[in-house]
């Protein structure tokens, strides 16, 4: 079974728009591109679609970006906060990375978890990456990791029984405290 999310009231007009083709990316804005990410190649792909985009950040849930790496909001998110961190260029594989890439990346995961602790103040975090699809990875042709906090007491029953996610906040809150963070 996959675990659901249980989205509030208040993001109705978001959740209304899946089945639209390219919908529910949240920062696929304009990118016409499948929410699981399942073309293949970079034409299809949501994260060099969301990487190329000229929307403005907030838009696009870009926390951070510089010519190789950019941070970006989870739209399916484990929990509030959640980030991914990635190269820009479409590569699968970890040691598909330059050296300069590989730095830049676990340079970009340091200040993700910076921004995180900053902004949310969890009792932990959960970092990540999931290698091809047999590892769990929902985009396996683009390598992203995962930047989840966490917090004492975080899985409830929701969770625990009925495989759904409550979210307490809207992706563009979540979005403009991390970028403040950031910026601090």
């Amino acid at each position: 079974m996959t675990l659901e999310r249980l989205w509030a009231g208040w993001r109705a007009e978001y959740v209304s728009t899946f089945g639209e083709e390219g919908a529910g990316t949240a920062a696929a804005v304009g990118a016409g591109v499948a929410p699981n990410g399942s073309g293949h190649g970079e034409e299809r792909c949501v994260f060099c679609a969301i990487a190329a985009s000229t929307a403005p950040d907030s838009e696009r849930y870009v926390i951070w970006s510089n010519e190789t790496m950019i941070c970006v909001l989870n739209a399916y998110p484990y929990a509030s906060g959640h980030v991914l961190v990635m190269p820009r260029r479409h590569v699968r594989e970890l040691e598909e990375l330059s050296g300069e890439e590989a730095a830049g990346l676990w340079a970009a995961v340091h200040d993700s978890v910076a921004a995180v602790k900053t902004a949310y103040s969890p009792d932990g975090l959960n970092l990540g990456l999931n290698l091809g699809r047999a590892a769990g990875a929902g985009i396996p042709a683009h390598l992203h990791v995962h930047v989840v906090p966490r917090w004492i007491g975080d899985t409830n029953f929701m969770s625990a029984t009925a495989e759904v996610r409550v979210l307490p906040e809207a992706l563009p809150v979540s979005w403009q405290r991390l970028r403040a963070a950031w910026e601090s």
